[in-house]
């Protein structure tokens, strides 16, 4: 129901990664290749990164439509970004609370799917009353070195969910591939990983379905997730 991505290395514009690809996050806003739920993301945008801790820009307008953020964006660098925009769930509201990325002061987070809020706790630390916001509420107060267990169990809960994480603290990027595309390029000066290509690079890794994935300064690693077929 969305588009997002994650970079992890050296400090690079948030342009590099968001405007400039040929099939960046500005083109996949209006022309995804690989969405298979959807056909365009018009909901909202977000986008985060770490500046001694995490700061963000977010909209419920369609990234296409704001040139002062692209106007800005070729000024702000980090080694960590995380972005999104967003196809919002039938009957959620538009609002820029409910585009990703969600924090906790410490964790930027996006979600890439749908999940029934009926399966989640009830937590008043929701930015949002979407299905993501209390997601990314729940996956905070678990804590992140549970991602992988949380999401085998609200997965085993709600069969029907879409559960496509992508979060970053500043130093590493986690990520959950269940029930939708999520794909790594291992750069030079960094890791990308991104819900679809953003080029035609043959080096872009598809990752494969309920995987957790965890990119570090040591490389990129997956682990099956708990009821993985």
């Amino acid at each position: 129901m969305c588009r997002h991505l994650g970079w992890l290395g050296e400090p690079v514009s948030v342009a590099s990664v968001v405007f400039d690809p040929p099939s960046g996050l500005l083109v996949q806003s209006y022309a995804p290749r690989r969405q298979k739920h959807g056909t365009v993301n018009a909901d909202g945008w977000g986008v985060g990164f770490f500046d001694e801790g995490p700061r963000r820009w977010r909209s419920d307008k369609p990234l296409w439509g704001d040139a002062s953020f692209a106007s800005v964006a070729p000024t702000l660098r980090s080694g960590c970004i995380v972005a999104a925009v967003r196809s919002a769930t039938v009957g959620m509201p538009i609002e820029s609370s409910a585009s990703a990325p969600f924090t906790d002061g410490s964790w930027l987070l996006s979600h890439n799917g749908v999940v029934d809020r009926a399966v989640l706790p009830v937590t008043r630390d929701a930015e949002s009353t979407v299905d993501s916001a209390v997601l990314a509420a729940h996956i905070f107060d678990r804590g992140l070195g549970s991602l992988g267990e949380t999401i085998a169990e609200i997965g085993a809960r709600d069969p029907g969910a879409r559960l496509n994480i992508l979060a970053g603290d500043g130093s590493r990027l986690l990520a959950t591939t269940w029930g939708d595309t999520l794909f790594a390029l291992d750069r030079a000066d960094g890791v990308v990983l991104a819900s679809e290509p953003y080029d035609d690079d043959p080096a872009w890794l598809d990752i494969p379905d309920r995987h957790l994935v965890e990119v570090a300064a040591t490389g990129l690693k997956l682990t099956p997730l708990k009821g993985s077929r």
